[in-house]
């Protein structure tokens, strides 16, 4: 809470400069005694400082892009420091990147190296699923900030003819193996993925004024008919429907109701062609995001923040901007304005707001504990 809002923002960038040259000096080994442990320390802290930081920085992105890459190549390095360096690196360039930086510097480098790392070898050495599951979630990511059609249109399409082929149709037969894999954490990244891709292809053939249900996005432009991506995409959505329905004694229980829940959503816009929805709520207030590209955003914030991620979304100008809604609003409906002791009178666990709720609580625990055991009285009475 003490980097948040733009007095947070100051503090950080006062002490920016020290901040870098002491991660950077970690990352880079920093001699015999910087560990594994360190190093993926100081990347998660240049992750969220880029967020905190906000937009239009292209000076960190070129501060950051040599260092982490390096990390990245390294195949010698943990496999968890390395996840961390590409989650960082694509953090940097999703909020602080803009179209100015150069070729070889730009967002274009970084999805090329998450396609490089998606495989199953990378520098003749073979590439662990977790490193793999996140590169595909960068790729997601860094995606969601180009033109439906760079990842979506196809050049042998009549419509698009004069159209390159959208990124993400040279990875669907990737996609299509990462499905069949055996690790969770890899068959889940490659479902966002495809679905992702999938709703940049829908998004080709709709018109403002235009297809607002089911039936219609599946019969213009944006459909997989008649493509050569076709027959493909009835074997992803086969293996998609697989996965949501999916058991066994290979999983536990916890992982089959999680992939169960995470592949029904992609099934309602893989093979139903809907929409999704997911609302984020704050107190005093909510957003709602409806489609892939916002939720694939929101879901990799949310994971850099952790614990932050409610009052950075609260407090955060550019995170505003990218979800599209009035953070003065939310902050005048939270409080934001009252003083410490106001603060700690109605928010704080302790206040008697909070007492009064958990009082209700447990009344309703006792009394739901009472409908069930009512079958063990002998005279029928509650007990």
């Amino acid at each position: 809470q003490y980097a948040s809002g733009s007095a947070g923002q100051d503090i950080l960038q006062s002490r920016w400069s020290g901040l870098l040259e002491s991660c950077l000096y970690s990352i880079r080994g920093g001699g015999s005694n910087s560990t594994p442990a360190e190093q993926y320390a100081a990347c998660r802290v240049l992750e969220a400082s880029a967020v905190i930081l906000g937009e239009d920085h292209d000076e960190i992105v070129l501060e950051l892009n040599d260092a982490l890459k390096k990390v990245i190549n390294a195949t010698g390095r943990a496999t968890q420091v390395r996840i961390a360096a590409l989650r960082c690196l694509s953090m940097v360039h999703f909020i602080c990147g803009t179209h100015g930086l150069e070729e070889g510097e730009d967002v274009v480098s970084v999805l090329e190296l998450c396609e490089k790392l998606c495989g199953e070898k990378y520098r003749g050495e073979k590439v662990s699923p977790s490193l793999r599951a996140s590169a595909l979630d960068c790729w997601s990511l860094l995606s969601s900030t180009l033109p439906d059609v760079k990842v979506a249109g196809g050049a042998s399409d009549d419509e698009f003819s004069t159209i390159s082929l959208g990124r993400g149709l040279e990875l669907l037969s990737l996609l299509a193996s990462c499905l069949e894999s055996t690790d969770v954490g890899l068959r889940s990244s490659a479902g966002e993925c495809v679905t992702l891709i999938h709703e940049c292809r829908l998004n080709l053939g709709l018109d403002d004024d235009d297809a607002e249900n089911a039936t219609e996005r599946r019969f213009r432009r944006g459909s997989w008919d008649g493509s050569e991506w076709e027959i493909l995409m009835d074997e992803v959505k086969q293996r998609i429907a697989e996965l949501s329905v999916e058991s066994g004694h290979h999983m536990s229980k916890k992982s089959k109701k999680q992939q169960r829940s995470t592949f029904r959503d992609f099934m309602s816009t893989i093979v139903d062609d809907e929409p999704p929805e997911e609302v984020v709520t704050f107190r005093g207030g909510s957003v709602k995001v409806t489609s892939w590209k916002e939720i694939v955003q929101l879901n990799f914030i949310r994971h850099c923040l952790q614990g932050g991620f409610q009052i950075q979304m609260m407090m955060n100008e550019t995170l505003h901007d990218i979800f599209g809604f009035d953070g003065s609003i939310i902050s005048d409906a939270t409080g934001m304005a009252m003083s410490q002791l106001e603060k700690r009178l109605t928010m704080s666990k302790t206040s008697d707001a909070a007492k009064k709720a958990d009082k209700k609580m447990n009344r309703q625990r006792k009394t739901r504990t009472n409908v069930k055991n009512h079958f063990l009285t002998a005279d029928g009475e509650d007990i």
